[in-house]
């Protein structure tokens, strides 16, 4: 896996570039159709790539729910379940965990139930383990999605969940951060 900067616009900063991964080259900036579980509806796998596809995006929480990891593997992997040769995205699926009504959030993770009524502990490990599973060639961590507006206090305590944060480092206030991760993006 990799990127390359190709081009760079100096007055607007807007930037253009090839991120590398497994399963072939995408350019940047990229049209991702976004196959929730496992599907683009409306379209076949073999004409997205004529409407200019070349990453697909699929959503660990749906994928993991149904049709399950075990079924995906047993199918091949996410990339021979979907009939997509190309590169995949796949988001952990932090959104819609977080978006449920009765879950549970600790700093190792969250605790929630699936529609089923399936008790489901999904940590930061967890949902990287999922998505190595499904054979994902590009993985979201679990974010959490502090909801808008919130206190200052809130979107701190959001800020802090990912475990790749060092212990005890405080966020001043979120344009740092913001300003911070752009730097950090810029590095690679």
């Amino acid at each position: 896996f990799g990127f390359t900067l190709d081009r760079e616009d100096h007055l607007t900063r807007a930037r253009a570039g090839t991120m590398r991964t497994a399963h072939g080259d995408v350019p940047t900036p990229a049209f991702c159709p976004v196959g929730t579980a496992g599907t683009v509806r409306g379209i076949a796998p073999w004409e997205l790539e004529g409407v200019g596809a070349r990453m697909l995006l699929a959503n660990t929480y749906h994928l993991s729910l149904r049709p399950g990891e075990r079924a995906v593997a047993k199918a091949g992997g996410l990339h021979r379940f979907m009939g997509w040769s190309g590169p995949i995205l796949t988001d952990s699926g932090g959104f819609q965990v977080f978006s449920l009504e009765k879950k549970i959030l600790t700093d190792d993770g969250v605790r929630f139930r699936t529609p089923a009524g399936e008790e489901v502990w999904l940590t930061p490990e967890r949902a990287v383990e999922i998505q190595e599973s499904l054979g994902s060639d590009i993985a979201m961590i679990l974010d959490e999605c502090v909801p808008y507006p919130c206190t200052r206090e809130v979107a701190e305590k959001g800020v802090e969940l990912p475990p790749a944060r060092p212990p005890g480092q405080k966020v001043d206030d979120i344009p740092t951060l913001v300003q911070k991760l752009v730097e950090e993006a810029k590095a690679l």
